[in-house]
């Protein structure tokens, strides 16, 4: 059976989609379900494409048992379409980036990130890019939030 293909994206892929990459990663492993969900990350632009996460990110989520040192951003590629089921964004303007690249066939693979999280008052992932140590900390919080939403849903698709 196919993996269930995830892609999470953000601006440069050093900052919000790392992070989701590396919490989604870790949850997907401690359920068992490293051969049934593939994660990867991507950004809207290349500004920062064969760099590591941010060093504050990768810092932050290390205080929660997140590794994140393995990864390197990309850039969003038109086959990346076609080859994942579910394309999460991490806010409004990378959902209007995204559906203006994805061909109109894959359009229904498009969603926000935070839609998955308990908290339906957040429609998006702040950036923590300019600001201080409390927003990669936010960032965290509704990431780890949203995938607690996102594989109880994928539950009921791949099973336990």
């Amino acid at each position: 059976m196919k993996p269930h293909a995830i892609l999470i994206v953000c601006t440069g892929n050093i900052c919000r989609s790392p992070t989701a990459h590396g919490v989604l990663l870790k949850k997907v492993a401690q359920r068992g379900w490293s051969d049934k969900v593939h994660v990867d990350s991507a950004g809207t632009h290349a500004y920062h494409v064969g760099e590591p996460p941010d060093e504050r990110s990768q810092q932050h989520a290390a205080r929660r048992g997140y590794d994140l040192s393995r990864l390197r951003a990309r850039r969003v590629t038109d086959e990346d379409f076609e080859r994942f089921d579910l394309i999460l964004a991490a806010d409004l303007g990378h959902l209007e980036l995204l559906r203006a690249q994805c061909p109109p066939q894959h359009a229904d693979k498009i969603q926000m990130l935070m839609r998955h999280a308990g908290r339906p008052e957040v429609h998006s992932v702040p950036d923590p890019y300019y600001g201080g140590a409390q927003g990669f900390e936010q960032v965290l919080d509704y990431i780890e939030d949203a995938c607690e939403g996102l594989l109880k849903e994928i539950e009921a698709r791949v099973g336990k």
